[in-house]
């Protein structure tokens, strides 16, 4: 791009994400599906993130759990798989293509190498590729009769599933792993098999397995470059780190994909150079009110780049994330993180400000509000975060905190 580049500084890029992100409610959105579109992914590693994270941005948010099942388990316009970062999320079908050949191909390969290594070192080479090969060609096949089973139920048509071998024989880590269980992870991130209903409550973390609808082969490069584009669209500006962070790729393959889009270099506050797609250079309307939004645990904004100064100050961080750098249930106002929330033993939706300038009573009744939606959409259902950040804990404790 010639000439100057354009300049993207903070108060734009929040301008961007709450837009785009469908965070205030004139964006908010009609179905999951375009939730899920406007996001590109849904984090899926805790169940209940994905209802909440669309709960959050439904205009009529009422019949959220209803609708969210309906495009996962009978319309099948979501789907939960493995994608970056050997990460479970839930896309819109239409990317699964794109998501397992941009990124799901290499994670694959080294999933069923590592699978076949331990099973053959920890059982004494009694479990070999080759008997790999046939136990998995019949549950996949006991999978198809079923139409969706548990592991249990699959146990049963293909006994040779809950055949045990030692991970990690003579080290501190060593533990019985079952083949059934590795076996249906390396299968997920294949793209052969995806999660179907939970044996639950939408809140549930165990979930029944389908045989995987069939999707076209892509180029691997074809599919990066359409990935990088649907993702810059919503999130951009994002820098090479924010990049290579969220795809999980080698930043050859970052840069590579970059210069295939076109995209545009701009420049951001930092001094960090950041880009956006061809045609997206244009400064956004600003917005005419202000907005507060109370966002799950590992929310896809929140947890949408790696370099995320411009909307979580870093000394937030700690009472807001886990060890592993998973963040916790989050407030917004403006742009920005502010805060946490939880719930008590009884339900209650408690919050708390962590930056608490610039916030007066008026603004802290609009977070207020957005507490009692969210209060109100719960309706007494119990939600606790699979991973457990220190505010959380803090807030959901009978006394409050």
């Amino acid at each position: 791009m010639g000439g100057r580049q354009r300049h993207i500084g903070v108060a734009e890029r929040r301008d961007r994400l709450a837009l785009r992100h469908r965070l205030t409610a004139p964006a908010r959105a009609a179905t999951p599906e375009e939730v899920a579109g406007s996001l590109v992914a849904l984090h899926g590693t805790d169940p209940a993130t994905v209802h909440l994270a669309v709960a959050a941005r439904l205009a009529d948010a009422g019949s959220t759990v209803a609708e969210v099942e309906r495009a996962l388990y009978e319309d099948r316009t979501l789907v939960r798989m493995h994608g970056m970062r050997h990460t479970v999320f839930v896309f819109p079908t239409g990317l699964a293509a794109v998501v397992h050949a941009s990124t799901g191909l290499a994670i694959a390969v080294k999933a069923r190498a590592g699978l076949i290594k331990n099973m053959a070192a920890g059982s004494d080479g009694r479990l070999t590729a080759e008997w790999l090969a046939e136990v998995e060609a019949s549950a996949l096949a006991a999978l198809a009769r079923r139409g969706q089973a548990t592991v249990s139920e699959l146990t049963l048509d293909e006994p040779r599933l809950k055949e045990q071998f030692t991970y990690g024989a003579g080290k501190s880590y060593q533990a019985p792993h079952t083949v059934s269980s590795r076996l249906m992870r390396v299968l997920g991130v294949e793209g052969r098999v995806v999660r179907g209903r939970p044996l639950g409550a939408w809140t549930s973390s165990q979930f029944r397995w389908a045989v995987a609808p069939p999707h076209p082969e892509l180029p691997p490069a074809e599919a990066q470059e359409k990935l990088l584009r649907h993702w810059l669209t919503a999130c951009g500006p994002a820098t090479e780190a924010d990049l290579k962070w969220w795809t999980g790729w080698r930043v050859t393959d970052v840069r590579r994909a970059l210069a295939a889009i076109d995209a545009v270099p701009v420049t951001l506050d930092d001094g960090a150079t950041g880009y956006v797609t061809a045609g997206d250079e244009e400064p956004v309307v600003p917005r005419d009110e202000p907005w507060a939004a109370l966002l799950p645990a590992l929310d896809p904004t929140a947890m949408g780049w790696q370099e995320r100064d411009w909307y979580l100050s870093p000394d937030l961080r700690p009472a807001l994330f886990d060890r592993s750098g998973n963040v916790g249930p989050t407030v917004w106002w403006n742009g920005r993180v502010v805060g946490g929330w939880a719930q008590r033993p009884d339900g209650e939706v408690v919050w708390h400000l962590l930056a608490p300038e610039g916030l007066g009573r008026e603004e802290c009744a609009v977070i207020g509000a957005e507490a009692s939606r969210l209060s109100s959409w719960l309706g007494g259902t119990r939600v606790t975060p699979r991973f457990r950040t220190p505010l959380e804990k803090q807030l959901s404790a009978p006394s409050g905190g």
